[in-house]
């Protein structure tokens, strides 16, 4: 993979295909550029340049010490984009990805650099529970993850995709085995601890102000069966929150459902972009 080198020495890993409009996909939780190959071939062959990086600490970029959190992960989107000269710009993030991407086009988005943006099963508004935001999840679950990785990491990277990442736990669910061992084979290429710190930066980051600022038309998509980010408590609340912004559910679907469902959000996409 080609990189660029932030500031701080950090090296981020990316992809860089064909020409034309840029879309860049920002990866979910604890995964990396790989998550996105449905998209990337999707919209390689109907003329875009797509772009997905690995976030510092997962995937092939750097494993670095610090920087797990969201206004580092943002500065290290906006090395990226000033070192491809990236114009007119569509910015898509899952997941913690759509965190990312909040706070990139909330605080790095002027001069023309970017034109959209899409959340996907995304994290922002903030997820953890409090007594501003009741509807979210208690800090406890977070806390089980940490301690389920500092553990058993591999293990861990099993349970997630086999269980509530996709939905597989469902009764009468397809379990797909290809999907799960990609999902463990991206997880295990990240460093333990730029995955459990970033389990803080996805859960805690209260993204309200970033959507507040975005003036960029914004498609909100989500799961109405995501176990992994409530819908309620944050693809029906950034949408209130957002100037220029459109919800799109899908009953059933899961927070995983860029890959069980790409030929779905695929379309949805397309047609948001060359709307």
């Amino acid at each position: 993979m080609d990189s660029v080198t932030t500031p701080d020495g950090t090296r981020i890993c990316f992809k860089d295909w064909g020409s034309g409009q840029p879309i860049v996909f920002h990866h979910g939780w604890p995964l990396s550029a790989d998550d996105w190959d449905a998209q990337m071939l999707f919209f390689l062959g109907r003329g875009f340049r797509v772009i997905a990086h690995d976030r510092r600490g997962h995937g092939r970029s750097t494993q670095t010490s610090g920087g797990h959190e969201m206004d580092t992960y943002a500065a290290d989107v906006a090395a990226l984009a000033q070192a491809l000269e990236l114009k007119d710009a569509v910015h898509v993030g899952h997941s913690t990805g759509g965190g990312e991407v909040a706070r990139y086009v909330a605080r790095h988005g002027g001069g023309g650099r970017i034109a959209k943006a899409a959340l996907i099963s995304a994290v922002p508004p903030v997820m953890v529970k409090s007594a501003s935001n009741p509807g979210g999840t208690p800090i406890e679950a977070f806390d089980g993850y940490r301690a389920a990785l500092a553990a058993n990491r591999a293990q861990l990277y099993r349970d997630v995709p086999e269980g509530p990442f996709y939905s597989f736990n469902r009764p009468g669910a397809k379990v797909l085995p290809g999907v799960v061992d990609n999902w463990w084979r991206q997880g295990m290429m990240g460093a333990a601890n730029a995955h459990y710190e970033c389990i803080k930066a996805f859960s805690e980051t209260d993204f309200t102000e970033d959507l507040k600022a975005i003036d960029v038309p914004v498609l909100v998509l989500h799961g109405e069966d995501d176990q992994i980010v409530p819908i309620d408590d944050s693809a029906r609340l950034s949408v209130k929150l957002l100037k220029r912004g459109t919800l799109k559910t899908y009953p059933g679907l899961p927070h995983g459902m860029c890959t069980t469902h790409a030929e779905i959000i695929n379309a949805e996409l397309l047609d948001f972009i060359r709307g």
